[in-house]
């Protein structure tokens, strides 16, 4: 005869899930869910972008350039690349942080934290679908520019991997602004005061050898500037830095901004209250 369930047995709340390994159809869900989220308004978040990138070319290149070459390269090919790569850290940076910021604002960060979903995949399910933005605007925009600058391809290891590593630093530097922000303002000072400069600072439209001191020396402790510097070698040949010291940091810099992601939402860091 089976025994009788206790009272205390029968009020206990029915055990979640468990996942034995990766839960790959959860974490399919929200990276489907992050590319979706932009595709829908894809003339926002992917020809807007390359508008932008546009206009820098006509200014630069067209009425600024005026065909002058940059050690030996024309202007148009030492700029587009530049301006390539910074299409793909801005659309990163803003699709994971736009992403987590309006989920707070909405009231909608439960509907992240009730699936059965590791901190581990939460990040790698934000982190690849801000990187696929990223690319996919990069990937245009590299299309767009190409009436204003032949590219040749000299090195593509360093194209996909300087421009894949750059997606994945500043989609999970979006992360963590998302998570720290707590309003708008907070979101536009770190654009502001941080990416923008890192990325103007960056020899995206000059040599940094031409900058007047500090911003020349800043420059060299710029991470941005590597990524500029290897992804446009991996266009023309050229570049201003190491290729050996711009690979490390791509490196360490893409492992410590997962990691800190990873400690954030094993934390979670302003989202559990």
């Amino acid at each position: 005869m089976k025994d009788m369930a206790t009272p205390l047995e029968v009020a206990l709340p029915p055990q979640p899930r468990s996942y034995q390994g990766v839960n790959w159809e959860g974490l399919k869900t929200l990276y489907f869910r992050e590319v979706r989220r932009f595709w829908k308004v894809g003339m926002q978040t992917l020809a807007a972008p390359v508008v932008t990138a546009l206009l820098y070319m006509l200014v630069f290149v067209v009425a600024v350039g005026g065909g002058r070459p940059v050690e030996g390269i024309s202007y148009g090919a030492f700029v587009a690349p530049g301006l390539i790569m910074m299409q793909i850290l801005s659309n990163a940076f803003a699709n994971s942080s736009s992403s987590l910021l309006q989920a707070k604002f909405n009231g909608l960060m439960g509907d992240f934290m009730t699936p059965p979903l590791t901190p581990l995949e939460h990040l790698i399910g934000f982190g690849l679908g801000a990187a696929t933005r990223g690319i996919m605007v990069g990937a245009v925009a590299a299309v767009a520019v190409l009436p204003f600058a032949r590219l040749p391809m000299e090195a593509p290891w360093a194209v996909l991997f300087f421009g894949f590593g750059a997606a994945l630093i500043m989609a999970f530097i979006g992360i963590m602004a998302g998570l720290w922000a707590e309003k708008f303002d907070h979101m536009a000072a770190v654009t502001n005061f941080v990416i923008m400069p890192m990325t103007f600072l960056s020899g995206t439209f000059y040599l940094i050898e031409r900058l007047p001191e500090p911003f020349r020396t800043f420059s060299k402790y710029n991470p941005v500037f590597y990524l500029i510097d290897g992804f446009r070698y991996g266009f023309i040949g050229h570049h201003e830095g190491s290729l050996a010291v711009g690979v490390g940091m791509t490196l360490a810099l893409t492992l410590f901004t997962g990691f800190l992601c990873f400690r954030m939402f094993e934390t979670g860091y302003k989202i559990k209250t």
